[in-house]
């Protein structure tokens, strides 16, 4: 089991690193478009919603992306002074729901990307960019790897909750 977990973080970690370049590009980004705009009075619609497209996959990939590192919002004051076996419980109810939420999410998403795909969505604006659908697409591509990351994390407590309890973890 611990090997799908590794496969499925390996992924996560991967498409966080896109993530993260994205960050650095938007930056980038809105610098070159303000200094465009206040300096020689020159602006492009296309730049300006590239700027918000590079939003989604900051946002949709990043959620799997913090789950992973653990630094999503917990209530550890709680989850601290839990045996292991208990904290393994909560990890493994905690990822099954997430699981559940995320691959239900995406399965909206696909519906919904699917149809901007079919249409042709562009930007309504005149010189905006083409291809809406793309930007759509990170929906059910971020809310499954949201889903893959509660798998790992389920698959992680399993099997915490399978291997025999050493006396020094029976309390933390």
């Amino acid at each position: 089991m611990m090997a799908i977990v590794g496969r499925i973080e390996a992924l996560v970690e991967a498409l966080g690193a896109l993530a993260r370049g994205c960050v650095l590009l938007l930056v980038l980004l809105v610098s070159f478009d303000v200094l465009m705009r206040y300096l020689f009075d020159f602006s492009l619609v296309a730049l300006q919603e590239l700027e918000w497209y590079l939003i989604s996959p900051i946002a949709l990939l990043g959620i799997a992306y913090t789950l992973k590192h653990r630094q999503d919002v917990r209530v550890d004051f709680l989850y601290e002074k839990f045996a292991v076996k208990t904290r393994a419980a909560v990890d493994l109810f905690s990822g099954i729901a997430t699981a559940a939420i995320g691959f239900y999410i995406a399965h909206l998403a696909y519906k919904y990307t699917l149809q901007s795909y079919n249409m042709g969505e562009g930007s309504p604006d005149p010189g905006g960019l083409p291809y809406r659908f793309l930007i759509k697409a990170f929906l059910p591509l971020g809310f499954a790897l949201f889903g893959l990351q509660g798998l790992a994390d389920s698959l992680r407590a399993l099997c915490t909750l399978l291997q025999p309890t050493r006396p020094q973890e029976a309390r933390p």
